[in-house]
């Protein structure tokens, strides 16, 4: 059973930055492949990036340019650097994980965290 926690969100104004955290319990955490996800009031969970155990990165089109996934094994963590962030960028983030799947379909991920509120003001 792998538990995820994620941190570092909150609130900034449009075009600041911010960067997630999520750290991981699991001592094979550098088998797992990580995603983050993201939800907003009234909407269903949306992809945003993954990180593919070996290291090859996937962003979603909104994110693309913008958003940068990645990992350190050593202190089984992943990071979610977020720049000029935009108003539509407010929900709440959430840190994903599995062994075989690093795509965008979220039914597809084992373990989650519990997620952080990210919320941009115009």
């Amino acid at each position: 059973q792998v538990q995820l926690v994620e941190s570092g969100g909150g609130l900034v104004q449009a075009g600041g930055s911010l960067r997630l955290s999520c750290a991981a319990s699991d001592y094979s955490f550098r088998n797992y492949n990580m995603a983050w996800f993201r939800q907003a009031p009234g909407k269903e969970r949306e992809f945003v990036a993954s990180i593919h155990w070996l290291g090859s990165t996937y962003y979603a089109d909104s994110t693309k340019g913008r958003f940068t996934i990645s990992r350190d094994n050593a202190k089984n963590s992943v990071y979610l650097q977020m720049n000029s962030l935009k108003p539509e960028d407010t929900a709440v983030y959430y840190c994903a994980a599995d062994r075989d799947y690093n795509g965008a379909d979220p039914v597809r991920y084992d373990y989650w965290g519990q997620g952080t509120q990210v919320t941009t003001s115009s």
